[in-house]
């Protein structure tokens, strides 16, 4: 379930990234979407506030108006947008998606204001972006503690398996399901937990990449010598090759943080070739993640190495600490060691009742 998740993910982020099938960009004659001239990047038609005057995009936007949402003259200037700077059109974009431009460029503003010319948005989106995954870590915590426990479950889990293999009547069946019940309840396991937790995080997720699209100055500034319009593509045929450095990190924060969960869910498979399985998992979006960065905008990249690295980060110290504590809890059984053995051999001969205990 947790990796049908994840594929969901990475789904609509190729989709929202790259506007396939979406209307709501600037096109030609022909109806193709137009693209700016330097930085290669698509104009939406509903953004939030104007770009500065006398750049390509406003230029482009002035020659477009008709298919905007709202003409220039009725835009902020991007500096002073508000969330009530232009008419909501849905409950998604009052709740979520303006909230997080306002943040941005108000976080922008106070860079700005410390000499920060052009990499003040940049900034603000690394920020902004790190600070999500601190409002949403007690969750990410959470989801690795009931990983842990259904760990520390699947032995007992497979044993009832094993136990009932081969045995669909109705009496088997939620003799069953009453155990497997037992060893959630005795190991403070909720199944669903994660998957719940991973639904939680979809929103934020898809709100801060829309957010980033509907705010056309975020694409005038640069940091580290890269544009935050353009795309790696655009920039190695420019003869910058630093952008290489760029999609070298998507694919190393990218690899690293999915093999951490996917090495987790691994161990929680019942499924004999599920090591085998998430591999390929692993390698296949890691490509496919690393060859699309190439044509997404730099602040979007940006984002994802920003996010990803805390991910990472977040995932070894948490598990550093729940190692501790399993050692702890470890050295505090052995204590009774001789008493749990008497009872585990009590439990195997009363199961015996309703099955083979292989």
């Amino acid at each position: 379930m947790k990796n049908k998740i994840m594929m969901v993910i990475l789904v609509m982020f190729l989709f929202l990234t790259t506007g396939c099938g979406s209307s709501k960009y600037l096109v030609d004659k022909d109806g193709k979407q137009i693209l700016t001239e330097n930085t290669k990047q698509t104009l939406r038609t509903d953004i939030f506030c104007k770009p500065s005057e006398g750049t390509e995009a406003y230029k482009l936007y002035e020659e477009h108006q008709d298919q905007m949402k709202f003409k220039l003259d009725k835009l902020p200037e991007c500096s002073k947008f508000t969330i009530t700077s232009t008419k909501n059109t849905s409950l998604w974009e009052t709740v979520f998606v303006k909230p997080l431009a306002f943040l941005i460029l108000k976080l922008g503003n106070v860079f700005k204001g410390w000499g920060m010319t052009k990499a003040y948005l940049g900034l603000s989106l690394i920020i902004i972006g790190l600070l999500i995954r601190l409002i949403i870590l007690p969750f990410n915590i959470k989801t690795q503690k009931q990983s842990r426990r259904m760990q520390e479950a699947m032995p007992k889990l497979q044993r009832i398996e094993r136990k009932y293999a081969g045995r669909t009547d109705q009496e088997s069946t939620m003799l069953k399901a009453q155990e497997t019940m037992a060893v959630y309840q005795e190991l403070k396991v909720n199944p669903l937990s994660s998957c719940l937790i991973s639904l939680i995080q979809l929103p934020v997720f898809f709100a801060f990449l829309s957010a980033i699209y509907k705010i056309p100055t975020l694409y005038e500034g640069e940091i580290f010598s890269w544009n935050l319009g353009m795309t790696p593509q655009g920039g190695v045929a420019a003869g910058n090759y630093t952008y290489l450095i760029l999609v070298a990190l998507i694919v190393l924060t990218t690899y690293v943080s999915f093999k951490f969960t996917m090495r987790q869910s691994a161990s929680m498979s019942t499924t004999p070739d599920a090591g085998k399985q998430m591999n390929f998992m692993l390698y296949f979006m890691t490509i496919f993640i690393g060859f699309s960065s190439y044509f997404l905008p730099t602040a979007i990249a940006l984002y994802w190495v920003a996010t990803y690295a805390f991910i990472i980060v977040q995932t070894y110290v948490t598990n550093l600490i729940l190692n501790k504590d399993k050692k702890g809890s470890k050295s505090k059984k052995t204590l009774d060691k001789e008493t749990k053995k008497i009872k585990d051999k009590i439990k195997e001969k009363e199961g015996m009742k309703y099955g083979n205990n292989k």
